[in-house]
This record gives structure tokens, sequence and C-alpha cells, in this order.
């Protein structure tokens, strides 16, 4: 139960990086490895200014400004530079590995006794696990609720609609380009918004700790919609955020089998080539019970 709770405040922490990699993957239909960088960016960001006195509610929220920054020079890097989306967020996210260090200072920065959200709330007499639960369920509703009504907006059906088809919503005199710059800062926004708060559930900030992220993303995406579905863009969102807690819980079983925790990217690259078999292999085997039924069925006749 231990591993089980802990596997839970973990994965809700991620979930808002997990729905930042839903927007640009699902919605904008775009591989953007930005994330990769901005993971370490909103988690520098926040230890740096933690360690230095600020307010780790400031903090948060200037990780957060710091990932939409991030997300707009990849976003015009392919809308008005016309680099290919993939090969801008590349860039971009060699270019954070130096700004991250600039930022840090060093490569690590460790806020053990500093005061963070997650003390705070351990100050009130909540355990960490407990006080991490509280904060990303807090997060992680508010995100969505946020999400759920942009995304019903005249804006945010503009940005769907340019993830669906750009030619037709260009032809509508929607200006795409600005579709897709707004969708990419929002995705990385909330990427850093999500590792600030990791970082401080950790209790530190690493340079490499982005190393993975998109691999992290895409598991809960597609687990999430494997699991929960996709019937709309409410349900899409809550099952990605639940996509993001089930993987977490997943590899945490996992390692407490007895599997070596170097091989955790290994894991998770298994558990998202399963994940995005399991649509087609689902289909396979339904077409070969249903011809099975049939012959039967003539058979019997």
């Amino acid at each position: 139960m231990n591993v089980i709770l802990g596997a839970f405040a973990q994965g809700l922490l991620w979930a808002v990086m997990a729905i930042g990699v839903y927007i640009t993957y699902r919605i904008l239909d775009i591989a953007d490895l930005t994330a990769e960088g901005c993971f370490t960016l909103g988690a520098g960001i926040t230890c740096k200014l933690i360690t230095s006195g600020c307010n780790p509610f400031v903090s948060t929220i200037i990780a957060l400004i710091g990932g939409l920054i991030a997300g707009l020079v990849t976003g015009l890097l392919h809308t008005k530079l016309k680099i290919p989306a993939l090969l801008a967020g590349i860039l971009t996210m060699t270019g954070l590995w130096s700004v991250n260090l600039r930022i840090m200072g060093r490569s690590n920065i460790a806020i053990l006794r500093e005061t963070s959200i997650i003390t705070m709330l351990i100050n009130s007499g909540l355990s960490k696990n407990m006080a991490a639960i509280a904060s990303g369920t807090v997060l992680t509703l508010a995100v969505i609720a946020f999400l759920w009504w942009f995304f019903n907006t005249e804006l945010g059906y503009s940005l769907r609609a340019t993830g669906n088809n750009l030619n037709m919503i260009r032809a509508q005199g929607v200006n795409t380009d600005t579709s897709i710059i707004l969708g990419v800062m929002l995705g990385n926004g909330l990427i850093a918004l999500s590792s600030s708060l990791v970082s401080q559930f950790n209790g530190f900030a690493d340079i490499s700790m982005g190393m993975g992220t998109i691999v992290i993303g895409l598991a809960s995406v597609i687990i999430g919609e494997v699991v929960f579905g996709k019937k709309n863009i409410l349900n899409s969102l809550i099952a990605v955020a639940l996509g993001s807690v089930l993987y977490r819980i997943i590899i945490a079983l996992v390692l407490k089998l007895g599997m070596n925790s170097n091989d955790m990217k290994l894991i998770s690259s298994v558990l998202l080539v399963i994940a995005l078999c399991f649509p087609a292999v689902r289909e396979q085997f339904t077409r070969v019970l249903k011809n099975s039924l049939k012959k039967g069925g003539r058979a019997n006749a």
C-alpha cells in the first residue's frame, strides 16, 4: 500500500505534464520534444528562486511563465521560420540545456532545507505522500477545469480544429500560426508547472531530470485513452490524468517485483509500445472473433 500510495502521489504530480503533452501530441498533432528541456526548466527556475528566498507559490508561477516562453520559441521557429515541428522542438530542447545550466548555476540544486509548497503541507500535519496527493489533486483539477472551459471557447475550438484539419480551418479565415503557437505555449507551460511541483516533492532539481519526459507523457496519454476512453475533450483530459497515475502505479509494481531501477527507461519504452499496439491488436482480435462466429453460424446452419 505504501508503494501504491507513493506511485499515486507521483502520478498526480506528473498528470499536468501528461496533459501538456496531450495538447501538443493529440490536439495539435505535433511531436514536440521541447518537453525534455522544458521539464528541467520549470524545476530549475523553481529551485533557484526558492533557494534565493522567493515565495514557493511565486516561484511556481514564474516556472509556468518560463515554460510558456520556451513554448513560444518553439512555436515561432515552426510557424514563422518554417522549421519542421520536430526539428524546432529539438533545437529548443538543445538550447534549453545551456539555458537551464545558466539559471541553476550548477547541475543540481537541493531545496531539502528550504520552504516549499510540499513542506508547507507537511508542516500542517500531512505526510509527504499525502501532501503530494493534495497539491497534485488541486492542481490537476484546476488545470482540467480551465482547459475544459478554454477548449469550449471560440479560440479553443480554433485550436482544436487546427490540429484536426489545418487547411480547412485556414480556409475559414483562422490564423493557424497563432493557434499553433498558443497550443505549444500552453502545453509547455503545463509541463514546466508540473516539474515545479515535482522538484518541490523530490527536494531538488537536476539538469538531466527532463530526459525521457516525452516518453512518460506519451505513455500516460496512450494508457489513459486505451483504458478510460476519449469520448469528448473533458473525458480525454480526465483519462490522461488517470493514465499518468496508472502509469506510475505500473512502474512502481514492476520495480517492486524485483526489476532493476536502472531499467526504468526500458520499462517505460516497453509500456509505451504495448499501449500503442493495443488498439490494433484489439481490433485484429475482434475481427478474427467475428469471422469465427460467422463461420460457426454457417456451419450450424
